[in-house]
């Protein structure tokens, strides 16, 4: 029986921020990372959840935690510690919730690109480049580029992020901070990729977020899921088109064919597309991990 989405947080002991996805409490010297079953689309978050989402989310960054062996700013996912008003509560949080330390967040999205899709498309069949790098004339939709591409963007509070050059996030952050973090995305992108490819899964792109904790770069947020990145079935890829995906694509496609008009609050989705997102989930975290996602 599939659970009943769980779409707002409330540990009233402790501030909270509140993200599209994420309820964001503040314990002090340390924050709880929960992933509410939220889901946006459209810059919207709609009104209908998807029941284990945010457990699948939290699960596949533990996950990439653990394999990367990057430093990063994951300390447990055991809450124990955390004063609960109930076990019932307690409960509710489990599996979707990380204790983090604190960092000072870098205000750049770190973006890597191996596929040629979204907003690297659009701006391609403008200019032939993305973000200012050149790319070769002819490429098709979704073509595999000969190596992966760094196209930094900004940290937008709300609607789209926006793309900028490289020169830019130098400007902004440092030249010696943006070369580290343009080196690590791409090299931990690369891992990630060639891993997924063996399990199944192309990634076509994703973004990082990094912050600094004394002095360090810890890789932050959440790393490789399909909420930060295209994940795109091996088995199916074909380019030239858009490729069906292990995302919100059912949400968005549904969306697409009604008569909302994106510029007001949106419709509740059908139990159906509810269930086949669901299931695209928790099929991308299982074929990642190799493992059976349970409750």
């Amino acid at each position: 029986m599939t659970a009943t989405p769980l779409l707002e947080t409330n540990l009233e002991s402790f501030p909270v921020r509140r993200g599209k996805v994420r309820d964001i409490y503040d314990l002090g010297d340390r924050l709880l990372l929960v992933s509410t079953d939220r889901i946006s689309a459209f810059d919207y978050v709609l009104p209908t959840g998807i029941p284990d989402k945010g457990r699948v989310l939290t699960q596949i960054s533990a996950f990439w935690f653990d394999w990367l062996g990057v430093p990063n700013h994951m300390l447990s996912l055991d809450l124990s510690d955390v004063d609960f008003p109930s076990e019932q509560m307690r409960q509710e949080f489990a599996g979707r919730s990380m204790l983090v330390r604190k960092c000072e967040v870098v205000p750049v999205e770190c973006v890597v690109r191996g596929y040629l899709e979204g907003s690297g498309w659009r701006e391609y069949e403008e200019t032939q480049a993305v973000c200012g790098i050149k790319l070769p004339a002819g490429l098709r939709r979704c073509d595999e580029l000969s190596e992966p591409i760094f196209t930094p963007a900004t940290k937008e509070e709300s609607g789209h992020d926006i793309n900028i050059s490289f020169e830019e996030m130098c400007n902004r952050i440092g030249r010696e901070t943006a070369e580290t973090l343009r080196d690590r995305s791409i090299d931990i992108y690369t891992r990630a990729r060639e891993y997924a490819k063996t399990r199944g899964i192309l990634i076509a792109d994703t973004k990082f977020e990094w912050g600094w904790h004394d002095g360090e770069l810890l890789l932050i947020d959440e790393v490789l899921t399909p909420d930060s990145s295209r994940f795109w079935p091996a088995e199916e890829y074909e380019p030239g088109h858009p490729q069906p995906s292990f995302d919100k694509q059912f949400v968005r496609e549904w969306l697409s064919d009604t008569d909302w008009d994106k510029n007001s609050p949106p419709p509740a989705l059908p139990p159906d597309i509810v269930e086949r997102t669901r299931k695209k989930y928790i099929e991308a975290y299982e074929r990642l991990t190799g493992s059976p996602f349970s409750l």
